[in-house]
């Protein structure tokens, strides 16, 4: 099969979020001008640099109250900071939860029945307990083609480690078994790895 996206797919679904899978998930969580703290998870979302290291993160929608684009971008636009939370399996479904098209003075904190904790270099709440978190001071926002297409690029300058996830050294993730993404409405949870080492490490 072949198709041009311009012309459609002719499937039941749409399969391109499919094809580029597992994806990572960037909880993303913000804090408006006003205080206001939003959480909301994003499937395009990745670590982009090493060195200063660097994330970004797509938003591909709108709300009515938020003039074209979502509460994440919007608080962002403001403050010019945001925090990208780690999800872990035993938070998948608080994860869903905050996915909720909520008006913007609803906490998705709340609506959750998660706990803040303050981040160190910037003024952003995080979620407390995550596995991970990255705190990250906007260096780019970038509209795409299409409607309501942004991406936010972010410097990270500060990184919480949950010390369980720590072991001889290594930020372990069969510690806290990662979210993942895939097509559709599926998901997928890491629960094993592999080591493979590349020509040059002989």
């Amino acid at each position: 099969m072949f198709y041009r996206p311009a012309d459609g797919h002719g499937l039941p679904h749409n399969p391109f979020n499919a094809l580029v899978t597992p994806r990572p998930i960037g909880w993303i969580a913000t804090r408006g001008a006003d205080g206001a703290d939003n959480l909301a998870p994003y499937s395009f979302f990745n670590a982009v640099a090493y060195v200063p290291p660097q994330v970004m993160f797509s938003s591909t929608g709108a709300k009515p109250d938020r003039d074209g684009t979502k509460d994440s971008v919007a608080q962002i636009r403001e403050t010019g900071v945001f925090c990208v939370n780690v999800v872990s399996e035993a938070m998948l479904h608080a994860m869903n939860t905050t996915s909720a098209g909520l008006p913007r003075d609803v906490s998705e904190f709340e609506r959750a029945g998660l706990e803040r904790a303050a981040c160190n270099e910037i003024d952003c709440a995080r979620v407390a307990g995550a596995p991970a978190a990255l705190e990250c001071r906007v260096t780019q926002i970038v509209p795409l083609p299409g409607k309501a297409n942004t991406a936010v690029f972010g410097e990270v300058v500060g990184i919480h480690l949950r010390d369980d996830c720590l072991v001889n050294g290594i930020f372990d993730i069969t510690r806290f078994n990662p979210v993942a993404r895939l097509g559709y409405r599926d998901y997928s949870i890491v629960r094993e790895t592999f080591t493979l080492l590349r020509p040059s490490d002989d």
